[in-house]
């Protein structure tokens, strides 16, 4: 059969494709250390798993409506209140089967066929991806490592056509680690503002924040740029529920009402059970939140430093997530481990291949002269892995 249209032109998630990869190898027997899942290694914490045992003991194993329980809705209108200082009520809320699904589905009921979307690089992998899935196309700004990969309005302005209908924000930012202060996005806004441009303010890594600094959603800025933001959040990062699949947006109760509507002819709801899961997570005493924050500062602070010890390398200290994005462009044109390098992909791939450590290329993030690491995982594993990395880059000829 003969794959056509959109179908034809989607390519694997180069996030997920290494994962499988490194832990095909590790299955194989290999010893390979992966640095590249965006997964923290903690595990889901046990009043979580609880509540869902509860919920499934107690036969919520049924259909729930389209876009999500009531119960789970509250609860993330409790959240956005408390955590936000944002007002929503259940019907701007819908619950989707993980924030990636969630941002699928608003590209799909937001964009028509050559619609623009402008998306700072660098970006998460899958926004050019999902943008084009809907028909839409992606205008990439890029930003720079002197402004902490923020979005600069002058550079915003640039790039706006009569065809603009969204920007992407991503605070704090997979790849970077970049986190937009209140005053960058007020800046931002005044242009969306001036020019009735929507936000997709993508918040997943929203409690993985440092050194004391404080998340800002878009949304906080003014009322009128609440209603031009759609804000997408979700269950995984901050609870380590990877797993278990729960997103969700808050917004306009038009475009929350479509997403419904779109669940209910694709996924249909969420798994019933597990949304009550995601009721103790926003609920319940959120010390465990705190505790893993605590150890990926930790482990923060340790990779950046050896990655800057390391010849050849600059990588600038991310302030959130759980992610460094180094510039290793310096070696491309390099032999390494007895390969030529002449990009981020040559890169990974020779590092895999003669040091069995997983990263991800910067390329698919819109910026190949870097490449990202994951620091969720153990301290052991984060060791283990920048010592083979400093023995790679001892190769070079």
């Amino acid at each position: 059969m003969e794959l056509r249209g959109r179908a034809a032109s989607i390519t694997d998630s180069p996030t997920l494709a290494i994962t499988a990869k490194a832990k095909a190898m590790q299955a194989a027997g290999e010893d390979v250390v992966s640095l590249s899942a965006g997964e923290p290694d903690f595990d889901t914490p046990d009043f979580i798993k609880q509540a869902t045992i509860d919920a499934l003991q107690s036969g919520e194993t049924k259909y729930s409506p389209a876009s999500g329980l009531p119960v789970l809705k509250n609860a993330i209108v409790r959240k956005l209140k408390r955590d936000n200082g944002l007002s929503y009520d259940t019907k701007q809320i819908a619950i989707s089967s993980g924030a990636k699904h969630t941002l699928y589905n608003l590209f799909q009921v937001l964009l028509g066929e050559g619609d623009e979307v402008i998306v700072p690089a660098p970006y998460w992998v899958s926004y050019p991806e999902q943008i084009g899935c809907a028909g839409g196309k992606t205008v990439v700004v890029n930003t720079s490592e002197a402004d902490g990969f923020v979005l600069r309005p002058d550079a915003l302005r640039e790039k706006l056509t009569d065809r603009t209908r969204f920007l992407v924000l991503n605070s704090p930012s997979n790849p970077t680690g970049g986190v937009y202060e209140k005053s960058d996005l007020e800046a931002v806004a005044e242009v969306c503002l001036e020019n009735n441009i929507g936000v997709i303010s993508d918040e997943i890594y929203e409690h993985l924040i440092y050194g004391g600094r404080t998340h800002h959603s878009i949304a906080e800025v003014s009322p009128e740029m609440k209603e031009l933001t759609l804000v997408v959040n979700g269950h995984s990062k901050a609870y380590s529920m990877t797993g278990w699949r729960l997103g969700y947006v808050a917004g306009n109760a038009d475009v929350v009402a479509a997403v419904g509507r779109l669940q209910s002819q694709s996924t249909s709801n969420p798994v019933t059970f597990v949304q009550y899961g995601g009721v103790a997570a926003l609920d319940k005493d959120q010390q465990c939140v705190l505790e893993m924050r605590a150890e990926f500062d930790k482990r923060r602070m340790y990779i950046v430093d050896r990655l800057n010890s390391l010849p050849g390398v600059t990588c600038a200290t991310p302030l959130g997530a759980f992610y460094v994005f180094p510039n290793v462009g310096s070696h491309y044109g390099k032999t390494l481990g007895g390969a030529k390098v002449k990009d981020s992909f040559d890169f990974c791939d020779a590092l895999l291949k003669q040091q069995k450590v997983a990263i991800v290329p910067g390329e698919p993030f819109g910026a190949d002269p870097h490449v990202r690491l994951s620091y969720a995982t153990s301290m052991a594993v984060i060791e283990k892995g920048l010592d083979r990395i400093a023995s790679f880059l001892a190769s070079a000829e």
